[in-house]
């Protein structure tokens, strides 16, 4: 065997080849760009340098974060990089800064945008987003706030091992991406955060989500139009509003969303389980198969909704019908507890019936007792044991 390895690698040494050249990481270490894990000096620029280091060079890179606090503004890392794959290595925290006005005029904090083959491992992001809650809580005149991480027409992304703390916008978007792996993250922002989605995806294909636990003030996990080949799989929500496709239909001109699989899942103490919901206008977008399997739902308002009026607030709602055609969708192996009497609730399009629903052995009870269902133009079928008793 022995002999074997160097005959083969005197083989390699004939040709000419460095056979370890192609394994080798060239390292680089924010600190050696001048950055101050200290969480009162900026450390903006050393980050943008040492990602246009690691970008402009041919090889596998690795940008390293060691432990400690980085105050950083708004950044966006952008492609196309000669690197084919960047690995960002956060052992510290990045932390935004305590005015939130300074990040609360961008669109995001920490922004990648047309890049391809980026790992981001480990770390902490506090957007220190609270007081911008608040701000907005009083209905005085404040900024939208920042998307903590984005990735925006970008290629073959993980993101392993992160946590997402106090966004003051949506924790992490991916938008326009391929070939997205999200394992292992926690978001964590107080349940009445507004508009601080723990995950959303749109225009995207091929976005896997895994093992992840999710606390926030809006959706869990958002799903948008153009979202196609979506897979979640093991994910704890609540506080939250639960997993959402939608809110659909805002625009007239919409791409649809199909094939996405949601598997064991669990909700706390959530606003919903699993929804799907559309403006009431005309548009032509469309949801198909969909299958939402193996939850347990812990005291949940709405733990199963279609809503094809959705309208928060209840202003300037349209009144139309909904053009979103919503087909195939199963519910399957679904058991737990309502915190309100209606269950099941599927109000869809008078113009557009809910098509080929099933709900198949889902056990939900209210306060101990048998909850109940609703349903307005849907089509489908029960299969095996269904409580409340399926009004389909």
């Amino acid at each position: 065997m022995h002999n074997t390895l160097l005959i083969i690698f005197s083989f390699f040494v004939s040709l000419g080849l460095h056979i370890n050249s192609s394994f080798a990481t060239t390292n680089f270490n924010v600190l050696s760009y001048g950055a101050k894990p200290n969480g009162a000096t900026y450390s903006t620029k050393a980050f943008l340098d040492a990602w246009a280091a690691a970008c402009g060079s041919t090889g596998s890179t690795m940008i390293y974060v060691p432990k400690g606090r980085y105050l950083l503004g708004s950044m966006v890392f952008k492609g196309a990089c000669k690197s084919p794959d960047i690995t960002i290595r956060i052992d510290g925290t990045l932390v935004a800064p305590g005015d939130y006005h300074i990040l609360g005029q961008a669109a995001n904090w920490l922004s990648f945008e047309g890049v391809v083959g980026i790992s981001i491992v480990g770390g902490a992001l506090d957007a220190k987003g609270s007081p911008l809650w608040a701000c907005k809580a009083k209905g005085s005149n404040c900024p939208n706030g920042a998307t903590t991480l984005s990735f925006t027409n970008s290629n073959n992304i993980k993101i392993n091992g992160l946590l997402s703390l106090n966004s003051q916008m949506f924790h992490i978007v991916i938008n326009g991406c391929q070939n997205v792996n999200v394992e292992g993250i926690k978001v964590i922002a107080a349940g009445d955060s507004p508009n601080t989605d723990g995950i959303h995806v749109q225009l995207s294909t091929n976005v896997v989500i895994m093992n992840s636990s999710i606390k926030t003030g809006d959706d869990c996990i958002s799903i948008g139009p153009g979202t196609k080949n979506l897979w979640i799989e093991g994910v704890k929500c609540g506080p939250g509003h639960g997993i959402s496709i939608g809110s659909l239909a805002k625009d007239m001109e919409e791409e649809g969303v199909q094939n996405v699989t949601v598997r064991r899942t669990i909700f706390a103490n959530t606003q919903n389980g699993f929804r799907i919901k559309s403006w009431a206008r005309p548009s032509n977008g469309f949801v198909e198969r969909v299958r939402f399997m193996g939850a347990i739902m812990h005291n949940v308002q709405n733990p199963i909704v279609i809503d094809q009026h959705y309208c928060p607030h209840n202003l300037n709602c349209p009144n139309k019908v909904s053009g979103v055609k919503i087909n195939d969708v199963i519910y399957q192996g679904i058991r737990g507890t309502s915190a309100t009497p209606v269950a099941i609730k599927f109000d869809c399009s008078s113009k557009n019936p809910c098509s080929t629903i099933r709900l198949q052995n889902v056990n939900l009870t209210y306060s101990n007792q048998a909850a109940q269902s609703s349903c307005a133009n849907v089509l489908g079928k029960t299969i095996g044991l269904v409580k409340p008793d399926g009004c389909l």
